[in-house]
């Protein structure tokens, strides 16, 4: 069975256990970004992953596998919680399973949310940047493979416009003081090399993780309008003295978690 039709099984049965029939707007949850998504308001359903077909557990702490439905000023809204990434031993296809999912579902738009390194020392931990580019360095792509089936683009997808131009621009008038970078996207676990970063900022890149790029590819080749938001939550290496953990990252999200959940709220009704 080819990963397009498992998405539109999964989708199939996120609609039975959810009650939603159609979605407007997915947003994937980066590390730190679950506790801030509580401000959009109460689900009206949570769905684990598990109970999906296609899905596989996420093994990386402050990610649980769920699917949260929930309405937000007539918006009906999917909050995906327990992003996988490659690093975990998946492939690409399964990080990108549950955004081709919520697009089976309806979903338009995707708003793909990360914990990064920072690589521009004027944009410290606590600041949310938002993604006008990325450069993929993980070394594979959600497209590899068999051609996708009939009636599915073709896997040359065009990424000219791949973070929406007009959804960046809807975001600087609402929230205009929110800067933009472009992120470099790692396989991972380990954190980079200072040598890796200063390969990464010759190149142009103002952020780095290890999440996103493969997402938003998936997202692009189904014709959904994507939306990046990235939280700066440690200097990347080489640009502070400080070492690098992962209890940094999930600590810089609960700091930040009431103004994320504020920012999302501003956003996703003008979307």
């Amino acid at each position: 069975m080819d990963h397009f039709e498992l998405a539109r099984l999964a989708s199939e049965e996120l609609r039975e256990q959810s009650g939603v029939d159609s979605y407007d707007v997915v947003i994937v949850l980066g590390s730190g970004w679950r506790e801030g998504a509580s401000a959009l308001g109460e689900p009206t359903s949570v769905v684990d992953t598990s109970t999906l077909t296609g899905f596989v557990a996420p093994t990386v702490a402050g990610h649980n596998g769920q699917i949260l439905s929930l309405r937000l000023d007539g918006c009906s809204v999917a909050l995906v919680s327990g992003r996988v990434h490659l690093y975990e031993g998946n492939s690409a296809s399964q990080v990108c399973h549950s955004v081709r999912t919520l697009i089976a579902a309806g979903a338009s738009k995707v708003v793909l949310t990360n914990a990064c390194g920072g690589i521009d020392p004027t944009k410290g931990p606590g600041t949310v940047v938002v993604i006008k580019d990325h450069i993929n360095l993980t070394g594979t792509s959600p497209m590899e493979g068999p051609s996708p089936p009939e009636g599915f683009g073709s896997r040359f997808v065009d990424l000219t416009d791949l973070y929406a131009k007009r959804l960046r621009e809807v975001v600087h008038t609402t929230a205009p003081e929110l800067s933009e970078g472009v992120y470099a996207g790692f396989r991972g676990p380990h954190y980079e090399t200072p040598a890796e970063i200063t390969m990464a900022a010759a190149m142009g890149a103002s952020l780095v993780g290890m999440s996103t790029v493969l997402e938003a590819i998936a997202a692009r080749h189904l014709e959904a309008e994507v939306l990046g938001l990235s939280l700066v939550s440690n200097f990347a290496a080489g640009v502070s003295a400080g070492p690098l953990n992962h209890l940094e990252v999930l600590e810089a999200g609960q700091h930040a978690a009431g103004s994320l959940g504020t920012l999302l709220a501003r956003l996703i009704p003008v979307l």
